[in-house]
């Protein structure tokens, strides 16, 4: 078996997984878990946008999910324990993929301030923008990059 992770389009039996490394994650943590709902993680799927899942040795460790409708990326979030094997790259390149082949021309997410996340979003070539009222920052990523 390989370290590296591979990766396929998420689908409704991926949501528990989904959700359970959302719940475990200690940076950008839910303050109200209840907020993102399995309707949420549904809509995502195809009806709003698109999810991907990484995964290593038939376990889901990662996954993340882009919005069509204002080229975003709704989520991406890793397993702790499975941080550092490429699946935050590997999920972010797919997302970014897609979005352009939409058509957008910018995308943009949102992470918290001094942040794993917010490093690694800089590391990979997304503009920092402005601390929003609610502290996190805004990140923005041109299709000319």
């Amino acid at each position: 078996m390989t370290d590296e992770p591979t990766f396929r389009i998420a689908t409704v039996a991926d949501i528990e997984a989904m959700s359970r490394i959302r719940l475990a994650v200690t940076e950008n943590s839910l303050s109200d878990p209840a907020r993102i709902t399995r309707q949420m993680y549904e809509d995502y799927l195809e009806e709003l946008g698109r999810g991907w899942v990484a995964e290593h040795d038939g376990t889901v460790i990662g996954f993340a999910y882009a919005s069509r409708v204002d080229g975003s990326v709704w989520a991406l979030f890793v397993d702790p324990a499975h941080e550092g094997r490429g699946a935050a790259r590997g999920l972010l390149k797919r997302v970014v993929t897609w979005l352009f082949a939409l058509g957008h021309a910018r995308i943009h997410l949102t992470t918290e301030a001094g942040t794993r996340a917010d490093r690694f979003y800089v590391a990979q070539g997304w503009t920092r923008g402005a601390v929003l009222d609610n502290g996190e920052i805004a990140f923005t990523l041109d299709i000319s990059r």
